[in-house]
Parts: structure tokens; C-alpha cells; sequence
């Protein structure tokens, strides 16, 4: 079971720093865990947001018909139990997906009062400036104004978001770059690893800026850096 201290651990790096460190210590192709571009944060200045997957599917866009919520009102229930962030993973399943609108700073109140930490959906998302003071963080395709009657469901399984897919339980982290779920398989060690992923790339970059140093002679440094770190060359 995934703790909240190792959460709060994962907490303090950035998004890309996780990735290139999970692709040296985790055989999981990475195709599998970050997502495209088109998941793009609406909230940049938070920082990163690192928790457990929730999923629902949500239906915003599609004319007419009743609002449906209940299940919005069972996942706040159920968050107010978790020990540990959750992020509320929302597929956008209505008709117009251009105008899907899945939520707002008046349900991130509600969802962020129960421990639920941002979202992350193929819809879109209003109140930026609300959910800044909240804080809330949003994970989106981009800000929508409006929304019809929502109609929001639990997913019975996995949903493909940004190119990936997504099951409750997952663990997400994410910043301003984009979202990554972490493999199963890493996640204990990842803290550890990272810190020298860190300084690994750090010394890397100092070569690579080198003006003095022909590229035979940045091999020769980054080969004797990939060997004192235990990574291979990242100098991206």
C-alpha cells in the first residue's frame, strides 16, 4: 500500500526528473506511463501534484437531459476515508468533446475539502484564477466556459487519458511539463534514485556547456559519470 510520507517524498521533484530517472530503473516502456502534450496544466505555479488515481467518467457536454451527480457525492465520501492525496482522473465522455467542461472552483472546493488534490482530464476546465486560492491543481486540454447537464459515473475500468491508461490506484505525478503515472515496480526506490538522478544530471549539464572540451572528451566525462552515478547518459 502506497504511503502518504513516500508520496510527500515523490513531492519533492519535478516531473521530468521522475521520468528519466524511472526509464534507467524500471523496465516499463515509457509509451506506457507519461502522457502526450495535449494534458496541459492549467495551474503551473503549484508545483507538483503526486497522488492516487480516482477515476470517474464524465458527461458535460451533451445536450439535454438531467443532471446526474450521485456518484460525485460517493467519490467525496469515499476520498474523506483516503490516507493518503487523491487526484481526481475524469474521462470526458459526452457528445461535443470540445465542450466538455468537467468541473470548476465550486466542485475543487468541495473535492479539495475531502483531500482530493487536483484533477486530471481529457475535458476542459473554468475558473483558473478560483482554483489558484483554492489551491487546486487542473490537468486539462484546456479551459472551457460553460457545461451542460453533468452526468458523472464511476468508470468500471481502466480509461485511456493523454495517451495512457489510467486505473484507480494508479500513483500520478505531475507539474507544469506534463503527467507521468508511476510504474508499481519503481516506486519504492524512486525517492532514493532520483536524488542521485539529480546530481547525475547536474554534473552532466556542467559538462555539456563546455566550451573547452571537444564531443570525444564529453564522451570520455559523461561515460565516467554514467559509471560513478549507476545511470546511463540522459542529457535531455
Amino acid at each position: 500500500m502506497i504511503s502518504r510520507p513516500l508520496l510527500e517524498q515523490l513531492a519533492d521533484f519535478d516531473t521530468a526528473l521522475l521520468a528519466n530517472t524511472i526509464g534507467h530503473i524500471d523496465p516499463t516502456p515509457p509509451e506506457e506511463w507519461y502522457m502526450g502534450g495535449m494534458i496541459q496544466s492549467l495551474t503551473p505555479t503549484l508545483g507538483p501534484t503526486v497522488g492516487i488515481a480516482a477515476i470517474c467518467e464524465v458527461d458535460s457536454s451533451t445536450p439535454g437531459g438531467e443532471a446526474d451527480i450521485a456518484e460525485f457525492y460517493r467519490q467525496l465520501d469515499e476520498f474523506s476515508r483516503s490516507e493518503v492525496p487523491v487526484v481526481w482522473v475524469a474521462k470526458a465522455v459526452g457528445s461535443r468533446p470540445d465542450h466538455e467542461c468537467i468541473l470548476g472552483d465550486g466542485m475543487s472546493k468541495q473535492l479539495a475539502s475531502v483531500g482530493c488534490i487536483g484533477v486530471i482530464t481529457d475535458g476542459g476546465v473554468r475558473d483558473i484564477d478560483g482554483l489558484l486560492t483554492i489551491p487546486f491543481a487542473a490537468y486539462c486540454r484546456g479551459p472551457v466556459i460553460h457545461h451542460c447537464a453533468l452526468r458523472i459515473h464511476t468508470a468500471g475500468q481502466a480509461v485511456e487519458i493523454g495517451g495512457i491508461r489510467i486505473q484507480t490506484g494508479d500513483v500520478i505525478h505531475a507539474n507544469k511539463e506534463g503527467v507521468i503515472k508511476i510504474p508499481p515496480g519503481c516506486i519504492e526506490q524512486l525517492p532514493e534514485r532520483a536524488v542521485a538522478m539529480r546530481a547525475f544530471e547536474h554534473a552532466v549539464h556542467m559538462q555539456l556547456r563546455r566550451t573547452d572540451m571537444d564531443n570525444d572528451d564529453k564522451l570520455k566525462a559523461l561515460a565516467e559519470l554514467k559509471e560513478s552515478h549507476g545511470f546511463g547518459i540522459c542529457a535531455d
